[in-house]
């Protein structure tokens, strides 16, 4: 056997005092032929994750890793100092069914947030007299590897259906339990995996989306196709439940169900990949053994259900309105319509239309709709009746994300949550008949929020396009150049990064940190438009804003070149490594997450065949140029002086798994090996029992950022500055 592993030395930084051994992979020959272009892949073993050999790998990487860290000076003050500013009472928004309330709670350290309940007369002053533990995840195993995924009472408040996740993969669990006795019921539902559920009008049971049990040793990196739409009724088992939708011809369709209020209706969002376009069908549960008939085919636009009243649906949709708005649809049982037919929208109605801003989310409460919006990324809330009239602003505490506004279409009462960078989410009580709104609940923090600014900054990008940053820092900053800066960004699949606070922030800024956020194309903060202006052929444009947002920040003294770090997870590890590998001298240092590294052979693991709208696919001719311009592990360059670089990643991830980090990993060592005098560490950090993020428990979390601020502390600049305030 080829031995997998060899040695290399390079100079490391200051965190050690001898030259950096780095444990390197033997380069094997595998070459792949991509229409014609030939492109090697030496690291390719990498990719079998549950392998002895990548396992030797791991470890040795892991090891190498954990010793630089052991030897930075503030590695162990700034753990401290998160622990105590993650030691916080956190509640989330509460969720009222039956007579009940249901939140979720965490003390502060605890691994996993607590599922409470409470009589709805239970005012917030004496929530946590008169909650009673309902789920707590903390009990399922000793680490916190855990977590609960959702969770979803009934309608009566009696049941609640809740997932379990087993150490941060993808797959769900579903369980049941009785609320008054807080024990399990015999409900065990398995392989489910992006899929809610939806309880059915008696709630007697629930719709949820599975795929096939994967073969064994292919859990983690079998690819999810085949999503199959299921009813499970209580007390029977998952091997007899009803298979409700299907289609075996559409591989790649996947299925959210929602039964509407009044019990009249299944409606299923049918999504294909992550393009935010949709199918949606519909049955008529009043019908006995209903047909599932297309409601609006074509997957033309992106359409979302927020409510019904008799046979009216209304659907938040960016169709013919890139910024989104809120239409209503007659449902005509007696229509002819098949996937293919043309959607009749003669009959569609606008109720709430397109505006400046980028319309995020509403509910239907009462008698009126409560409409979320961003404005250049930051929050504002309106009302508007059920014909379309504007009813006026929701008042909120400030400048930041709001979140929630949810409920039922008869509730009184709604709730919201309200944060930005330096403001913990603060819970408040809205009465929807009035849209008069109070604080309900605002945690302590051990962090002086008012010593901290937050401004919004614009910079102009390659081709002119207009980019907003959010920066944060202590209000006695200057713009000398001497802060240490970290720009952090996403920049893809329609998803928009808003202000909010978070412990390890906090810390950034407590240990002296400017902490910024660029809001790229390709993300959701301005509509469709500006999605898909970061998407496939136009890719490079998110690079180009993320590169423009870096010079501004140099350029108007903020920081500089010597003083700047880049992070950045999923996606936005993709953007890390991309930038780097095209502006290496641009950055200090850099800190890719969970990133999609290899852009040739993505699709081929579990999920990853979906991100093709997002991306494009090398099975595409037409993508393959594009794919291998930016992506990041075909474009490290050997002997270039890469600027210092943690890799994260874990070991359960199955989003976006290991294997691109581990390859990545390899050939930049390799590649700063080859750097004549380059000191810059590039090292990797492989988290065990964890995956993409989702549910990591809070003693890991706290882990994780006390090594990663350490690395940039080590790396931003000469002095070993120190948590003190």
């Amino acid at each position: 056997m080829i031995p997998l592993l060899f040695f290399v030395s390079c100079q490391a930084s200051t965190a050690f005092s001898q030259p950096m051994t780095y444990p390197q992979t033997a380069r094997q020959e595998v070459t792949d032929d991509y229409h014609g272009r030939k492109v090697d892949d030496p690291y390719r073993w990498l990719e079998d994750v549950e392998s002895d050999e990548t396992a030797a790998w791991v470890k040795s990487q892991n090891e190498l890793t954990q010793s630089y860290l052991a030897n930075l000076p503030s590695r162990e003050p700034m753990r401290k100092k998160l622990e105590e500013l993650w030691d916080y009472e956190r509640t989330g928004l509460p969720v009222h069914r039956g007579e009940r309330y249901f939140f979720t709670h965490n003390d502060g350290l605890q691994n996993q947030s607590v599922v409470y309940t409470v009589p709805d007369s239970t005012s917030a002053d004496n929530l946590a007299a008169e909650r009673k533990v309902l789920i707590d995840p903390n009990t399922l195993s000793e680490d916190g590897t855990m977590s609960l995924g959702s969770w979803h009472p009934s309608e009566d408040g009696s049941l609640i259906a809740y997932s379990i996740a087993d150490g941060g993969s993808d797959w769900r669990t579903w369980r049941v339990r009785d609320v008054e006795s807080g024990k399990d019921t015999v409900d065990q539902v398995e392989w489910s995996k992006f899929s809610g559920i939806a309880w059915t009008p008696d709630g007697k049971g629930f719709y949820y989306a599975r795929y096939a049990e994967p073969q064994a040793g292919a859990e983690l990196t079998g690819t999810n196709e085949n999503q199959m739409l299921y009813l499970h009724r209580l007390g029977t088992p998952q091997s007899e439940d009803q298979l409700v939708f299907e289609r075996p011809d559409e591989p790649q369709w996947g299925f959210s169900p929602t039964v509407t209020e009044d019990g009249r209706y299944l409606v299923i969002e049918v999504w294909k990949g992550t393009q935010p376009k949709k199918q949606v069908f519909i049955q008529d549960l009043t019908v006995p053994s209903g047909a599932i008939t297309p409601l609006i085919a074509g997957f033309d636009a992106d359409y979302h259900l927020i409510g019904s009243i008799e046979s009216t649906l209304y659907f938040l949709t960016d169709h013919e309105a890139p910024k989104r708005k809120l239409i209503a649809v007659t449902y005509d049982s007696q229509a002819d319509q098949t996937d293919a037919a043309p959607v009749d929208r003669s009959t569609w109605k606008t109720i709430v239309p397109e505006s400046e801003d980028l319309l995020e989310d509403i509910s239907l409460l009462g008698q009126s709709f409560y409409a979320s919006y961003l404005s250049d990324a930051l929050s504002k809330v309106q009302r508007w009746s059920l014909s379309g009239d504007l009813l006026g602003d929701l008042e909120l505490p400030g400048k930041g994300s709001v979140g929630g506004l949810g409920g039922r279409q008869d509730a009184t009462e709604t709730f919201f949550t309200f944060s930005n960078y330096v403001t913990p989410p603060s819970l408040h009580r809205v009465d929807v008949a009035s849209g008069k709104s109070q604080l309900w609940l605002r945690p302590e923090v051990p962090f002086d929020v008012d010593a901290y600014r937050t401004e919004q900054i614009f910079c102009v990008s390659k081709d002119g396009t207009r980019i907003p940053v959010l920066v944060t820092r202590h209000r006695d900053s200057q713009n000398d150049g001497s802060n240490r800066t970290l720009l952090y960004a996403y920049g893809g699949f329609n998803i928009s990064l808003t202000p909010a606070y978070s412990p390890a922030v906090a810390a950034w800024l407590d240990a002296g940190g400017v902490y910024a956020v660029a809001n790229l194309r390709g993300g959701g903060e301005y509509g469709s438009e500006w999605h898909e202006a970061g998407t496939r052929l136009q890719k490079q444009n998110v690079f180009d804003d993320f590169i423009a947002a870096a010079e501004h920040l140099i350029d108007t003294g903020v920081t500089s070149k010597a003083r700047l770090a880049i992070r950045g997870g999923s996606n936005g590890g993709l953007l890390v490594g991309a930038v780097m590998t095209q502006r290496p001298d641009l950055f200090a240092a850099c800190l890719p997450a969970v990133g999609v590294m290899d852009m040739l052979r993505y699709h081929k693991f579990t999920i990853g065949w979906a991100w093709a709208n997002e991306f494009g696919s090398s099975d595409e001719e037409d993508q393959i140029d594009n794919l291998l311009s930016y992506s990041p592990l075909h474009n490290l360059k050997p002997s270039t002086c890469y600027p210092a670089t943690l890799i994260t990643t874990a070991d359960r991830d199955d989003r976006v798994v290991p294997g691109h980090s581990f390859k990545f990993a390899a050939a930049l060592q390799d590649a700063q090996s080859q750097a004549t005098g380059c000191e810059n560490p590039t090292l990797i950090r492989i988290e065990t029992r964890a995956g993409h993020g989702a549910g990591t428990p809070t003693s890991k979390k706290i882990d994780e950022y006390a090594d990663l601020w350490a690395f940039l502390i080590e790396n931003l600049g000469s002095d070993s500055t120190v948590p003190s305030r």
